[in-house]
């Protein structure tokens, strides 16, 4: 059975910093390129950070970037999203994704069920 189990997320004040956790259970973790997607409350979901099978390639979109880190331990199928220096736009729902692209596509194939951040004073 799939799984992806975030941990990690919470109450923080703008500034601070917060690492996002996710273990993944029931597929070769290594085939897979993983990804923090986060939703925001009335905005549409966003890709927010993506790691590649093996590490060596991360890529993050323009609203996070410099800000945060993504890595990911093969060894312990686990990856995390640290974040920094957080603001009040970064509240948002925050989900681990599995990733495999096929014929030059990529597929999201398994979801967590997704960690709240609050960022607030």
């Amino acid at each position: 059975q799939v799984q992806l189990a975030e941990s990690g997320g919470g109450l923080v004040q703008p500034g601070g910093s917060l690492t996002l956790s996710c273990a993944a259970s029931g597929f070769t973790f290594s085939n897979y390129a993983m990804r923090w997607y986060r939703q925001a409350p009335g905005k549409e979901r966003e890709l927010a950070a993506h790691i590649s099978r093996f590490g060596g390639t991360t890529n993050y979109a323009d609203s996070v970037k410099v800000r945060c880190t993504i890595s990911r331990d093969n060894t312990k199928n686990t990856v995390n999203l640290q974040m920094n220096s957080l603001e009040t736009e970064d509240k948002a729902v925050y989900y681990c994704v599995a990733a495999r692209i096929r014929r030059s596509i990529w597929y999201d194939d398994y979801w967590g069920q997704g960690t709240q951040v609050t960022v607030s004073s």
